[in-house]
């Protein structure tokens, strides 16, 4: 059976994420947070595939609210429990998405997929676009924290005006790799995604000033003992200097202090200085995964 989600699937959709995709990081009460509280003007919904009274499967389905680009959809991480496989689910799953969509006007769609799942993608209309390494980092292994430069300050989010990070956050986000550009994203809409996220940690998470400018910043989103790298990055001037890198590493040493010994993150296969970054801090590639992109009539 496919319904729409209820804000009480959150743990069942929890646990079949941690199996299909334990390196994502994302906790029940933001599950169901998310599930009950949409984010705003995006149309946002979710299906769930039953199975014997039992979640085998999941997908959402939205306008993406971070670009310019007019009628621009997502449909995110469409997953079924292995032991159903094979057996229609996921085409289920995925006509239901496709259904919510069309009547949007939606005209261009994006989807994630994994290599294996790239037959699936193609046989329905769906073209492999962009690359993206999912890479994993034991905290027990993070390198020493060195001192900050003269003029540089390395801040907890906590305590910090958010309307500071936002325009920071736009500002470095801009020239992210992608399908689209991230070039629309609303201080309302970010207030939902990341300030009031209930799984954003604000003590770990680090904001850089340098001469009291907010030039860089390196985001925490914390499930338990895992973490998530949500977004590391600098504005455009400030590049060059080791700031993100700086941000990264105080957020690692802050968060594994706080009881963390996994963290989790992406990049876009094109991000050569992030994947630097990473691969000095000593991440590991665990998984990947592609960007689908497909047309609607």
């Amino acid at each position: 059976m496919i319904r729409s989600a209820r804000p009480a699937d959150a743990p069942a959709v929890v646990a079949l994420r941690a199996l299909v995709y334990p390196y994502l990081v994302r906790g029940v009460e933001s599950t169901r947070q998310m599930i009950a509280e949409p984010p705003p003007g995006e149309e946002w919904t979710a299906f769930v595939a039953e199975v014997g009274g039992q979640v085998a499967g999941w997908v959402s389905a939205y306008r993406n609210g971070r670009t310019s680009e007019a009628d621009f959809g997502e449909i995110s991480l469409l997953h079924v429990h292995p032991q159903y496989r094979g057996q229609g689910v996921g085409f289920a799953l995925l006509g239901e998405a496709l259904g919510h969509l069309r009547p949007l006007g939606i005209r261009r769609v994006r989807t994630w997929v994994l290599t294996e799942s790239l037959p699936f993608a193609r046989r329905h209309g769906f073209t492999p676009s962009r690359e993206l390494r999912y890479s994993a980092l034991d905290l027990r292994a993070t390198p020493p924290l060195p001192d900050a430069p003269d003029g540089v300050r390395l801040l907890p989010l906590a305590g910090l005006d958010p309307r500071r990070l936002h325009t920071a956050y736009v500002a470095a986000s801009s020239d992210e790799p992608g399908d689209t550009p991230s070039d629309a994203l609303g201080y309302e809409n970010w207030r939902y995604e990341v300030w009031d996220n209930l799984g954003l940690d604000r003590e770990a998470s680090v904001a850089v000033e340098v001469d009291g400018a907010l030039v860089a910043f390196s985001l925490v989103k914390r499930d338990d003992d895992r973490m998530w790298s949500d977004m590391t990055a600098t504005l455009p001037a400030y590049r060059g200097r080791g700031l993100a890198r700086l941000a990264k590493l105080a957020a690692l040493h802050r968060a594994h202090a706080g009881g963390i010994n996994c963290a989790y993150t992406s990049n876009d296969e094109s991000n050569a200085p992030m994947l630097a970054i990473n691969e000095r801090l000593g991440y590991r590639p665990v998984a990947t995964q592609w960007s689908c992109l497909r047309q609607l009539n």
